[in-house]
């Protein structure tokens, strides 16, 4: 399993050059950002922490494809990943509904939109020339003149089963959401494998977790924060040993990598992201 960190939007963006840094210092494995609206630009992000760092893989989870032609979002993504080859893991899924709504990028089928954008941005990735004429997604032999060579893994996301089967069926792997409790963690990768064909897919899931005093406390605050009520075998508070035993469980569901998430109130986040490594 791999080990990462989630730098969630309710961290300012100034700070995520020294979270980045401490977390390859820590030797974690992958560090996650994201693009909630109207927080913190998920391409922005990335590319400032491939920057300033030299190893960590650096994940975005998600863009939302209906925010983003996905030709403007082929562009971006390889020139990342031609700039830092192999240290980005692209990620896509529906956005949240009501944001959607509110910038006027709403559909009526989002996942008829997630499938067809991701089809063409794989290929697009690829350096095809796209021609398609989707419900949502229309291409008139669009070709990137960099493409990336090979494109950056595309993992999708997404909450309902139909958006699960479709992550395990047709990305690279599979995001799952925040603030789930450990069942559901479980559920959700038996419909990513079942949806596989015999051939799994990469699943990430992301774990609230606190450790130090008050640590349960702040596990208890962040979940609300996220649209869920506290407890319910959401998070894990404790010592190394708890955070331990809590991936282990994570592992034999089937997830293959973890990104940790913080609490809002963290009152030592490099000091976490040192704990996390140790």
């Amino acid at each position: 399993m791999k080990l990462g960190l989630a730098y969630a939007p309710t961290v300012p963006p100034e700070r995520l050059r020294e979270v980045a840094t401490a977390a390859e210092t820590a030797g974690l494995d992958e560090l996650w950002v994201w693009e909630d609206c109207f927080k913190q630009s998920g391409i922005a992000s990335a590319a400032a922490a491939l920057a300033c760092t030299s190893r960590i893989r650096v994940g975005i989870g998600l863009l939302p494809a209906p925010l983003r032609n996905v030709a403007v979002c082929a562009m971006e993504l390889a020139t990342l990943e031609r700039m830092f080859p192999g240290r980005l893991i692209a990620g896509v899924g529906h956005g949240i509904q009501t944001w959607m709504g509110q910038v006027g990028a709403r559909v009526a089928s989002p996942l008829t939109l997630l499938e067809e954008y991701a089809s063409a941005l794989r290929r697009l990735l690829a350096g095809e020339r796209v021609s398609v004429d989707g419900r949502y997604v229309r291409l008139d032999g669009v070709a990137l003149e960099w493409p990336a060579t090979p494109p950056p893994p595309l993992m999708l996301g997404g909450a309902g089963p139909k958006s699960l089967q479709l992550a395990g069926r047709i990305g690279d792997g599979a995001l799952l959401g925040t603030a789930l409790a450990e069942h559901e963690i479980r559920d959700a990768c038996g419909l990513i494998l079942s949806a596989c064909h015999g051939d799994p897919r990469p699943i990430v899931a992301t774990l609230i977790a606190a450790s130090g005093p008050g640590a349960q406390e702040r596990v208890d605050r962040e979940v609300p924060r996220w649209g869920r009520s506290a407890g319910h075998d959401i998070g894990v508070a404790g010592d190394a040993a708890a955070i331990a035993g809590s991936l282990r469980r994570l592992a034999s569901f089937g997830v293959t990598s973890v990104a940790i998430h913080p609490t809002e109130d963290e009152p030592d986040l490099t000091g976490f992201v040192g704990l996390l490594g140790q």
